[in-house]
């Protein structure tokens, strides 16, 4: 996919999601799980001159679940949220410190259902270069980006049997500059790049 210059970005963005018709997807399959909790994911992208990137976490070694994976800032709707975007907003900032003001929401895709029962809303925010992170030790190992371009080439995902929690089933992977992406995470951009087509 040839991507607009960074000066078009937003406007090609917008227009993309507002028109995409958003396909609720999940782990292992897609099943919905209805008691499933409300979280959501901010998916940051990076307007660089050169071309857009995509902001990613690496997980804490020592989190008790997901440990060292890569994956979007969010986490779980608290009461207080006014919205799930406030939810991936409050907790981008609380795992790596990217002042919610720096963010420029696009929209957001369909829910993602994980085999841990949450219900995800992956919120689209675009972010100018020159920010300012503090990630959090104690949920984050690692902040990187990776180019959009290729993340959204569906080509470079590989489906590959997995066994989580008991059960079996299929997930996506997709590996670039010595870094694996997949599961939920590779299950979003996946979702990004079908609305973006």
């Amino acid at each position: 996919m040839i991507l607009p210059s960074s000066g078009l970005m937003i406007p090609w963005l917008q227009s993309k999601l507002d028109a995409a018709t958003h396909i609720t997807a999940g782990d292992l399959g897609g099943e919905v799980m209805p008691e499933s909790r409300k979280a959501a994911v901010l998916i940051p992208l990076v307007l660089h001159p050169d071309g857009p990137t995509v902001l990613f976490t690496e997980r804490a070694a020592h989190l008790s679940t997901h440990a060292g994976q890569v994956s979007f800032p969010g986490g779980a709707y608290e009461t207080q949220d006014a919205d799930l975007i406030a939810t991936a907003l409050r907790e981008t900032q609380e795992e790596i410190g990217l002042s919610p003001e720096r963010v420029a929401v696009m929209g957001s895709l369909a829910e993602y259902f994980t085999i841990s029962r949450f219900r995800v809303t992956p919120v689209v925010g675009v972010l100018q270069p020159g920010f300012d992170l503090m990630p959090d030790p104690d949920e984050v190992a690692d902040v990187f980006e990776l180019p959009l371009s290729v993340l959204l080439d569906t080509r470079r995902f590989e489906r590959r049997m997995i066994e989580r929690n008991g059960q079996r089933g299929f997930t996506h992977f997709l590996e670039h500059d010595g870094r694996v992406v997949w599961g939920a995470t590779a299950g979003m951009l996946l979702m990004l790049a079908r609305s973006l087509e």
